[in-house]
């Protein structure tokens, strides 16, 4: 039997899959760490229980699939019906036994990943609409996946940190959390310092300036903590709200 390979050969698709299949492979890792005891243990998420967050993330390849396929058919297929049926999914996902839970996870993101190798080099240019109604390529799919297979295998709180993750997937990471504060208009009023000077976000004249390592800067941004920042020019404060 002939195996299958991606259908696409654009180099920015192709590294972004394997920067998606590495987050992917990092999630399971730690899920496989968590005994069936501890889904009913919070996670790092405010008022979400392990189990909450494994049915996000299962759910959420789910809903990427929803859209992988518009870009393939042309036919409209939404991530959610609508922001309450994707909570109250989520709720009913968490009363899900462990195995049941560890099931979904695996095999949405197995099916997940068949889409995205099964679909035509031609369709990844094809439009389709994200649950915050954004109008992007099919591509952005693999991007969206990262950030929540990476962030969320640190939210499970099995022993991977933010500082242990890629530098690439942080920077672009924080970029694109600036981003989404500057289209949406947010006046964040903080200048940000990495701490070995390779790189600041921000406006020059911000009226505070939050130094510290790549990591720390991400954590902040992300809503996930101030460890290990310093601040100058004002007094800490918390970071806009990103998603």
């Amino acid at each position: 039997m002939v195996a299958r390979t991606d259908q696409t050969r654009d180099p920015a698709v192709v590294t972004d899959l394997a920067a998606t299949r590495l987050g992917e492979a990092a999630f399971r890792r730690e899920l496989s760490r968590l005994d069936d005891a501890g889904f009913d243990e919070p996670s790092l998420l405010p008022g979400w229980t392990r189990a909450h967050l494994v049915a996000h993330v299962g759910y959420n390849a789910r809903a990427l699939s929803r859209l992988v396929t518009w870009a393939d058919t042309g036919v409209e297929h939404p991530m959610y019906s609508s922001p309450e049926a994707r909570l109250a999914e989520i709720d009913l996902g968490a009363t899900l036994r462990p195995q049941a839970l560890r099931s979904l996870a695996e095999h949405a993101a197995i099916e997940l990943d068949v889409r995205w190798r099964d679909l035509p080099g031609e369709r990844w240019g094809a439009r389709v609409r994200t649950a915050q109604g954004r109008d992007v390529p099919a591509s952005e799919t693999l991007w969206l996946r990262q950030r929540e297979v990476w962030l969320h295998a640190v939210d499970l709180s099995t022993g991977l940190r933010v500082r242990d993750l890629p530098e690439e997937f942080l920077l672009r990471l924080l970029e694109d959390v600036l981003g989404l504060w500057d289209r949406r208009g947010d006046d964040v009023g903080v200048r940000l310092e990495r701490e070995d000077g390779v790189g600041s976000w921000g406006a020059g004249d911000a009226g505070a300036v939050v130094t510290g390592d790549l990591a720390d800067l991400v954590q902040w941004a992300t809503g996930r903590g101030q460890d290990g920042l310093e601040w100058t020019g004002g007094a800490p404060r918390q970071a806009p709200r990103w998603l």
